[in-house]
């Protein structure tokens, strides 16, 4: 055989190989020879972190700041999601699958971005959502957070595991506070809690349905092995719920965690019953039990995966959105939450039929930004940040009613 045929046959074989190659799929290339996001033209410098949160351009600055203010178990417990955290990136990655078609000539003067939810009027339709053991992070803990929300006018929901109590929290709001609800194992645990917020003026209860079992934390356990504080003297060994002021005078004998097991349809209907305000569930990620709850008179609904945190390899919560707002068809409201930092990210759920979006992540980011010097500024400005930057969004795509905007789900 010449040498020539031999090149050609080499030839053929390597262009029958980058044919085959991955490299050249369509965009492939393409992508390789681009930064796939713009940070990667202008770093975060770790040097050269925000001193103050006004300097944010969005809630991402917040982070590293935090990792630096706070001890490491702290931040690994902020940080971490569930086993391999696929969840915790999909909940980012998933809002990549949608675009907007925005429609123009379309008088953006005015923008009114206030939201209705069961029956109150918000200057914003994003939530303040429940987020446990605030003080981990500052020392005013949800106190701060209920003071943001005031400034803002924002629904703000509080944890059972909240390190202020649900009256303290309603005092420094100035207004009602939903009251979130981990049923715990047994009953009385749980009509005592309802019976509280209900005292308290909470005019909405938001059971949790999704800590079936203990979460397994990598990435807050690798962290706090770093951390050389006894962590054993604040928070104690086998008294977590005691220590939680929303559970003081309640009885908690046999009850020890969050993790229900027990939780089903009947129990949902018991505490229906017995419930005097509004009743939601939070924690629905398939359209079968969103169509469930509307039957039962439920009244309302939060899709949520718990920000990535309990369950892993569950769906995105704007994946899944479009055909729970089909199932429920108009009977309820719906709210959503999980991997939501960017006004972006709020118009897109707002486009496809959410009432509302709740944030929680990045309260307790922004909430460490006042460690030090920062101090005496208790009340997180990430709420504020987020509204600016919705409005924004919704200035560019639609004008007063995001609505106008249909969402393209990505080919």
């Amino acid at each position: 055989m010449s040498p020539h045929h031999i090149d050609s046959a080499s030839r053929r074989r390597l262009l029958q190989f980058l044919a085959a190659s991955p490299l050249f799929a369509r965009g492939a290339l393409a992508e390789g020879l681009r930064p796939s996001d713009p940070v990667d033209w202008a770093p975060r410098d770790p040097d050269k972190l925000i001193a103050d949160p006004t300097q944010a351009l969005d809630v991402f600055d917040f982070e590293p700041v935090m990792k630096k203010n706070v001890p490491p178990a702290h931040f690994g417990y902020m940080a971490t999601g569930a086993d391999d955290e696929v969840t915790l990136r999909a909940n980012r990655e998933g809002f990549r699958k949608f675009e907007l078609r925005p429609r123009r000539l379309v008088d953006v003067s005015k923008i009114d971005i206030s939201a209705e939810i069961l029956g109150a009027k918000y200057d914003s339709p994003i939530v303040l959502a429940p987020t446990g053991s605030n003080r981990a992070f500052h020392a005013d803990g949800e106190i701060a957070v209920a003071k943001a929300a005031k400034a803002g006018n924002h629904l703000q929901i509080l944890s059972t595991v909240a390190t202020t109590s649900i009256e303290d929290a309603i005092a420094a709001r100035g207004a009602p506070v939903w009251f979130q609800l981990y049923t715990t194992q047994r009953w009385e645990v749980t009509e005592g809690l309802v019976k509280r917020a209900e005292a308290a003026g909470a005019p909405a209860i938001a059971v949790t349905l999704d800590v079936r079992s203990a979460a397994k934390w990598e990435t807050f356990a690798r962290l706090r092995r770093t951390d050389a504080r006894d962590c054993g003297g604040c928070h104690g060994l086998t008294d977590y719920l005691s220590r939680k002021p929303n559970f003081t005078g309640i009885d908690l004998g046999g009850v020890s965690s969050t993790v229900v097991t027990n939780l089903t349809w009947d129990l949902i209907k018991r505490l229906r019953d017995t419930v005097k305000v509004r009743f939601v569930l939070k924690g629905i990620l398939a359209f079968e039990d969103a169509k469930l709850a509307a039957d039962a008179g439920i009244d309302a609904i939060v899709v949520s995966n718990h920000g990535g945190r309990v369950e892993d390899g569950v769906s995105a919560t704007i994946d899944v959105l479009p055909e729970i707002i089909g199932a429920v068809g108009g009977r309820m409201p719906i709210l959503v939450d999980s991997g939501f930092r960017r006004g972006s990210d709020i118009g897109k759920a707002l486009a496809l039929g959410a009432q509302a979006v709740c944030i929680a992540l990045s309260v307790s980011q922004v909430s460490s930004v006042f460690l030090g010097s920062c101090a005496p500024r208790p009340a997180p400005p990430c709420s504020s940040l987020a509204r600016r930057h919705s409005k924004t969004s919704r200035r560019r795509w639609s004008g007063e009613r995001i609505a106008s905007s249909r969402m393209l789900p990505e080919n």
